[in-house]
């Protein structure tokens, strides 16, 4: 090796080499170089080594390059900083960043902050990022964009928002970056108007920005208007992508638009998406939500990445149809692809068995779910449970886990056992029932149309016409009807007793024409009858 005029000479020397390696036993070969060469305790050097550490992984190495340094400057905190923040070892990251405070001459700098708020956020402590905070109000860069854009995005995942908006608000500059942080945390909280208010004022707009308020929109159960901003989107000039994708999928599902689900899927085979599991599982829940479960299977069946959310998608969606041979067949797929299940998996397992009455089943993988995968059962669980108890008439057994769940049943669970009372004629469970549906929804007043019509079956007309007053004269609501229904790839919906809807006058009127058309029909049929002696 050729003499060196310097310790930099050296370092200089190190740098290729070590950007250059090609195995584990020429990384050693070259540390070990540059032990004997005096530079073990060189900050340069060591930087250059943790920050290939951090690209490979791994952060054992870099722990022991850094801790056997003993008088580290600033770039090197920073480096083992930044690599255990990208290795999510956060608790680390604090512990690092104590150090520097409390043993170093050097202070943190605007490359030190951002990692530490980013760890403060990730260990879920508001109060430790207030301190950092404090610290760079003392030490840090006041007016540095990347830093604040940080603070900001601490303190909308704490859900603080009167902070970020005080940051964001003193910010001397700001990017897209610290717009799209302060959106997206208004509408991760459902705040949508001050989502709506900060979106229209932003400079400048990117898929970040439109995804957020289409999640948002979403989350509040607002469908049509994240389906407007997808289309609106698209006007901008800005092209959908894989997440955005994600997030107004659901949205179709919900609104039975199978159109724009449909162009959304060639769309993402045109883009190369459907490589993505997670745009995959989005079609395949909005396939089978909109009612075309052949095409759901065939988008399934066709994944090469099937993850628990893929099979317990599909399941759910062969429940939805009321298909559970399709249901149960899948599950043994799952388990012969040992893929673990999850409480989404069983769960749709549950409520394809409730629909077709398979109540051994369904008792089978309830107990398969907490003894052979231990998933504790939730009240949706226990909900289905119960459902596919009553409907095959074992009432009582039902009632008995009702009372021996271990949280308090809710409106759903009162309201199936009700249910099937009816068909079983079961007065003493109605009752039962009625009274806590009473105390959870007092205004309801579809459960008391339920006793009126078990009363009536089973011929106690006093206590239907009882009832009947009680619901004249009580604050009882009825939940009214509606529908919906694609055309030109727009959803509308129609709900009962609304005539605000534009051309209502004119739906009415072809309404009316089809009744007379329908009257003559049944006028003409009851004649042709009558002639040959039917009628």
């Amino acid at each position: 090796m050729a003499a060196f005029n310097g310790i930099r000479e050296v370092e200089n020397y190190f740098v290729p080499l070590l950007n250059q390696f090609k195995s584990r036993s020429e990384w050693k070969q070259i540390h070990a170089s540059i032990i004997t060469h005096g530079l073990s305790q060189s900050s340069f050097i060591i930087t250059k080594m943790v920050d290939l550490c951090d690209k490979i992984g791994d952060m054992d190495y870099a722990t022991r390059l850094f801790n056997h340094v003993s008088d580290p400057n600033v770039f090197l905190y920073n480096s083992i900083i930044r690599a255990y923040t990208h290795n999510s070892l956060y608790p680390h990251v604090i512990r690092i960043y104590k150090q520097i405070l409390t043993k170093s001459l050097e202070f943190p700098d605007r490359f030190t902050f951002p990692f530490v708020f980013k760890s403060c956020a990730s260990l879920g402590s508001c109060y430790l990022g207030k301190q950092v905070h404090g610290h760079l109000c003392k030490f840090g860069p006041k007016c540095h964009v990347v830093t604040e854009n940080a603070l900001v995005d601490m303190y909308m995942k704490f859900d603080a928002l009167d902070d970020a908006r005080k940051v964001f608000d003193e910010m001397s500059e700001r990017d897209v970056i610290s717009w799209n942080s302060l959106l997206s945390g208004h509408a991760r909280l459902g705040q949508m108007k001050k989502a709506k208010a900060l979106f229209d004022s932003m400079p400048e707009k990117t898929i970040v920005s439109w995804t957020a308020m289409i999640s948002g929109y979403k989350g509040v159960g607002c469908y049509a208007e994240a389906m407007e901003f997808f289309r609106d989107m698209q006007l901008a000039g800005v092209e959908p992508d894989e997440i955005s994708l994600i997030s107004v999928l659901p949205s179709c599902s919900h609104l039975g638009s199978l159109e724009l689900g449909k162009w959304i899927h060639m769309y993402a085979e045109r883009k190369g998406f459907l490589s993505q599991t997670g745009v995959c599982n989005a079609l395949v829940e909005m396939y089978c939500k909109c009612g075309s479960i052949s095409q759901a299977v065939q988008l399934f069946d066709r994944m090469k990445g099937k993850d628990v959310i893929s099979w317990s998608t599909m399941i759910s969606g062969y429940a939805h149809h009321g298909n559970a041979d399709g249901a149960i067949k899948t599950f043994d797929e799952m388990q012969r692809a040992k893929v673990k299940p999850n409480g989404i998996t069983f769960l749709g397992l549950l409520s394809a068995c409730s629909h077709v009455g398979l109540w051994q089943q369904g008792l089978k993988y309830f107990d398969m779910m907490r003894e052979d995968y231990h998933i504790e059962p939730k009240i949706e669980h226990y909900g289905c449970l119960i459902d596919i108890l009553a409907r095959a008439g074992k009432l009582e057994r039902a009632v008995e886990v009702t009372k021996t769940m271990p949280m308090r049943p809710d409106s759903k669970i009162w309201g199936s056992l009700l249910s099937s009372c009816r068909t079983r004629g079961n007065l003493d469970v109605a009752l039962l029932a009625v009274d806590h549906l009473v105390e959870l929804e007092p205004e309801d007043m579809g459960n008391y149309v339920l006793l009126s019509n078990i009363y009536a079956d089973l011929g106690k007309w006093e206590e239907v016409g009882r009832l009947r007053k009680l619901i004249r004269k009580g604050n009882i609501k009825r939940t009214p009807g509606c529908s919906l229904i694609e055309v030109d790839n727009v959803v509308q919906e129609f709900v009962a007793g609304d005539d605000r809807k534009p051309f209502w006058t004119d739906i009415c009127s072809v309404l009316q024409l089809f009744s007379a058309h329908q009257d003559q029909d049944v006028i003409k049929n009851n004649s042709a009858l009558a002639s040959i002696g039917m009628v």
